[in-house]
């Protein structure tokens, strides 16, 4: 009587197998929105070296 819960019900197999997958699922996306974060911020960062960002001009509005 070392292990009372032998038998599990079928339901929480299905329930675990799905969890499982969903957060296997989960991981991967956010790993490769991690991954895509940290690309194009050193895209940016390169390039804001390279060059600076225009400035905003101020147009002038045309009187009534």
């Amino acid at each position: 009587m070392a292990e009372l819960n032998v038998f599990k019900p079928k339901g929480d197999a299905k329930n675990e197998a799905t969890t499982k997958t969903a957060r296997a699922i989960i991981d991967g996306e956010a790993a490769a929105r991690i991954a895509k974060t940290a690309r194009l911020r050193e895209a940016r960062l390169a390039q804001g070296s390279i060059e600076e960002a225009p400035k905003k001009v101020k147009k002038k509005v045309a009187g009534k």
